[in-house]
């Protein structure tokens, strides 16, 4: 995730820990397409709280993760969550993924739910090329495509209307959905070789109204909210999509789609 406020980059990593259900279930799918020895170095990128470093670490008997995140709050649940049983074999890095201290370091990177939050692909791509050794690889995940369509168009018009628009001025989207073509010409520029790219539906249905007001609230619209100056304009602002998404046909239907990457080092 790239460098920002430290009141921007923080997340609530509790919330996140409980929450992310979504972003694991994806996650596991993208560790299921690595083919490891067991003894490699992995950089997870982007680990956030360890659900899935601990897959990671679980396939590695004899290898090492490093994992790198910018929320600090983040870094501090991975550690409560993974360090007493794995030990040396794991390290917790505060970084951005634009500035990683490593070259020629890593047999592999994994990412499944951060690229997104990183709007300079270009950079972001080059430098995670020049920490893998020579033929390492790259297999990540992040949103893509049209992800989250519905939701970012209610949340576009909410926020253009009179009592929000003063709190809006000059906002953008914090994110990056490439689609498929964009992400293989990224990661050609930036030096990888035997590119792969896809772009995937991955519909999430939400259980219930206080579900949705949580999972919106902590793992979607964060920064939108946090433009606004006091809790109850933020509790107005999710009421109102939470409205919208109980009127959809299921109910509190999230619009995923995540795009794949996987290229080598050459």
């Amino acid at each position: 995730m790239t460098e920002r406020p430290t009141s921007t980059r923080e997340w609530n990593s509790a919330a996140y820990h409980r929450l992310s259900g979504p972003q694991v279930s994806w996650g596991k799918k993208v560790l299921s397409r690595l083919e490891l020895r067991g003894d490699e170095l992995v950089l997870d990128a982007g680990c956030g709280s360890g659900r899935l470093t601990a897959d990671l670490l679980e396939a590695l008997p004899r290898g090492r993760v490093v994992g790198a995140d910018l929320s600090e709050n983040m870094l501090h649940s991975a550690r409560e969550h993974l360090a007493g049983q794995f030990g040396s074999r794991l390290s917790l890095l505060a970084s951005d993924l634009l500035h990683l201290p490593f070259r020629r370091a890593f047999d592999v990177i994994v990412s499944t739910a951060a690229f997104h939050w990183v709007l300079d692909h270009d950079r972001l791509f080059t430098n995670l090329h020049a920490a893998l050794v020579p033929r390492g690889w790259l297999e990540a995940q992040c949103g893509g495509g049209p992800n989250l369509a519905r939701l970012r168009q209610r949340a576009h018009a909410l926020a253009a209307t009179p009592m929000f628009a003063p709190y809006f001025v000059g906002f953008r989207e914090p994110w990056l959905f490439p689609d498929a073509a964009s992400a293989r010409a990224t990661l050609q520029r930036a030096g990888f070789v035997d590119v792969e790219t896809s772009v995937e539906a991955a519909p999430t249905l939400l259980e219930n109204d206080g579900h949705f007001r949580e999972f919106v609230s902590h793992i979607i619209l964060r920064r939108h909210l946090e433009n606004l100056p006091s809790q109850q304009l933020r509790a107005h602002f999710v009421d109102k999509l939470a409205e919208q998404a109980a009127r959809d046909d299921p109910p509190f239907l999230l619009d995923y789609w995540r795009v794949n990457f996987h290229g080598r080092a050459a």
